[in-house]
């Protein structure tokens, strides 16, 4: 597997995150995988969210005023009600605003569709980009979410049907969602996503917790790689900051792939690089496109395309 040069959310540093606009930055520019989540809404529609519900920071109403928190999860709204937010500027007085100071706003940008995206791509001639899924399901919010075999049928049927099931990649924190895709789709591979730092880490390494799906690393002697080979993985994701040379090495010599999550500074990506990571997770492609030549890595070539 070459380098996976990865847009997170379509380059949420530059343009509305997940959205037509920022995918179409993405392919304009060049990537190899288009990072995004997804949530399913009332009518059992596929669309293109990081959060599980309409974001008090991004979606404003008819009236032009941003939703209250917490914003109401996607499984209790339809399709036709979503398309009436706006989701193409930051709540300006927010902390993502001052994290993002210099994304582009697009207003009258609209949450998408997964199959508008597949379109979108369709659209740009690209036959090479590949898309990593995340299901956006928390097991300590069942009620924000369809169940995991009710989410997993949704997004998989989906795929088969638009074709591009051999470009797929589907990840996800709840490792329930990803063990239901090896059963039912064992051609797509699975990225298992793990944090272990901060106020709410997913992964323990002295027991399995509620993201596991049962699987503890302390099965494993500890180890978070032979942990998810254990559980059927192809890829491993990890924070970048959890990261070291010796685990990259690990993961690799069970035949794992390694690609770490969301780097955003040069020196970082570079350290990254020169740990021998697979591929880099980043909200700024266009930077991670800099570093990656700079280290001899082979560019993905842009498909301009307009949203």
């Amino acid at each position: 597997m070459a380098f996976d040069l990865e847009a997170h959310r379509g380059g949420r540093a530059l343009l509305p995150e997940n959205t037509l606009p920022a995918f179409a930055n993405a392919l304009s520019m060049g990537v190899d995988t288009l990072e995004l989540d997804v949530g399913v809404t009332a009518d059992g529609e596929v669309v293109i969210s990081h959060e599980r519900g309409l974001n008090p920071d991004l979606a404003r109403d008819t009236s032009g005023a941003y939703v209250a928190a917490p914003g109401t999860p996607f499984v209790k709204l339809r399709l036709d009600d979503i398309g009436t937010y706006d989701v193409g500027q930051i709540r300006p007085d927010s902390a993502y605003a001052r994290q993002f100071p210099e994304q582009r706003a697009v207003p009258g940008t609209r949450i998408p569709t997964l199959k508008q995206l597949f379109a979108l791509v369709r659209k740009s001639g690209n036959a090479n980009v590949r898309f990593n899924i995340e299901t956006k399901i928390d097991p300590n919010h069942p009620d924000e979410s369809l169940d995991p075999q009710g989410f997993v049928a949704k997004l998989l049927h989906l795929i088969e049907a638009e074709g591009f099931a051999d470009r797929v990649m589907i990840q996800s924190f709840d490792w329930r969602t990803l063990q239901l895709v090896q059963q039912q789709a064992p051609t797509i591979p699975t990225v298992y996503l793990t944090l272990q730092r901060g106020s709410a880490p997913t992964v323990a390494l002295d027991k399995a917790t509620s993201w596991t799906a049962g699987f503890s690393p302390a099965d494993h002697g500890g180890s978070l790689p032979r942990t998810i080979k254990a559980a059927g993985g192809a890829i491993w994701s990890p924070y970048f900051g959890d990261v070291t040379a010796a685990l990259v090495s690990e993961a690799h010599a069970l035949g794992l792939h390694v690609v770490v999550w969301t780097v955003n500074k040069r020196e970082d990506m570079a350290r990254m690089i020169e740990f021998g990571v697979d591929g880099i997770i980043s909200d700024r492609p266009d930077l991670l496109r800099e570093v990656a030549g700079e280290k001899g890595i082979a560019l993905p070539v842009g498909t301009p395309v307009e949203p």
